[in-house]
């Protein structure tokens, strides 16, 4: 079974994306606060971690560069997939950056944002 960590700090959204997520099958653990994800990133193992770009504690970008210390930036490429209500140029160019996929809140799709969260090989870069 596919395992996915989700950080979001919103609840209804949390909610909603874990309860969709499992429907089609995935494992799906969830944490609002950015430094206890960490501490998820670090000692369990995920398929897929969808980050909250903007967390109460800390930002997901701070999340990314924490897990440096486990994944190579290839790693992190695959692996993580950001999302925002917030996509300013800064925040699209620092996501082109890590090389991460940059989904925009709220999805337009939300059957779209779903397959692009349980691909194997998400596109890179803003959608």
């Amino acid at each position: 079974m596919k395992r996915i960590l989700l950080i979001e700090d919103e609840p209804l959204i949390q909610k909603s994306l874990k309860r969709l997520l499992e429907k089609r099958g995935v494992e799906v653990t969830v944490e609002s606060k950015g430094r206890e994800a960490i501490q998820l990133i670090l000692s369990q193992k995920f398929e897929r971690i969808i980050c909250d770009l903007m967390l109460q504690d800390i930002s997901g970008f701070d999340v990314i560069e924490e897990s440096k210390a486990r994944f190579t930036m290839n790693e992190i490429s695959k692996l993580f997939i950001i999302i925002t209500a917030y996509s300013s140029p800064h925040v699209i160019e620092k996501a082109t950056q890590y090389g991460c996929l940059l989904l925009s809140k709220p999805f337009e799709n939300i059957e779209e944002a779903l397959n692009i969260f349980l691909s194997e090989g998400a596109p890179r870069g803003p959608a």
